[in-house]
């Protein structure tokens, strides 16, 4: 990641470039891909949806408002992707091999809403996948004992004295080390998740 303080979300509305693009569709595809195969979609549908719903965040992304509230987001990108599954089944519907029916509908409804379980269930699987993501995209900014440091009581649930013992380090280096890869966090993710 580059080493400006500008997010991810900021760096691509106020000068967008093709590695901030590419960390948007590698941060993204995998998550949009794990959910249109939920609704049954081929392949091939799930690649051309996946690389729709990317091209109207593209499009639509220097108009993005962002609310400042956690999650405007992962708001805009689910109603993006409901409303490209709308269109994927409106266009198939009349097809013999059309995915769906009343059903598909039905789940669809529950997507787009964000107090449903489905929509909940958006809501967490997104901020994990983006986490996750966003952690393997800065660890290479981190010393390799600033980084055990930080998932040994951040993803491990250890108590930082454990942590400390084990890295022969001070019980105040872990707590820093956690301190700086959480600050790097929030600053990649701002917007996004944050």
């Amino acid at each position: 990641m580059s080493d400006t303080s500008v997010s991810l979300l900021e760096r691509l509305r106020a000068n967008p470039d093709g590695d901030a693009w590419q960390r948007l569709v590698s941060l993204y595809t995998p998550l949009l891909r794990s959910w249109l195969y939920r609704h049954g979609l081929q392949a091939s549908d799930t690649d051309d949806l996946v690389q729709e719903v990317l091209a109207v965040v593209v499009r639509e992304l220097p108009a993005f408002e962002h609310n400042r509230h956690p999650g405007a987001f992962r708001s805009w990108l689910r109603t993006i992707l409901v409303h490209r599954l709308r269109e994927f089944w409106r266009r198939r519907q009349h097809r013999p091999d059309a995915a769906g029916g009343s059903d598909f509908l039905k789940q669809l409804d529950e997507l787009e809403d964000p107090h449903s379980g489905v929509g909940r269930l958006w809501d967490v699987e997104h901020d994990r996948h983006v986490v996750r993501r966003l952690l393997e995209l800065i660890r290479p900014e981190f010393r390799p004992a600033t980084w055990d440091a930080f998932t040994g009581v951040m993803l491990d649930g250890k108590k930082p004295a454990d942590v400390a013992n084990a890295l022969g380090v001070s019980v105040n280096a872990v707590l820093l080390a956690k301190s700086r890869v959480l600050a790097r966090l929030r600053q990649v993710g701002l917007g996004i998740i944050f």
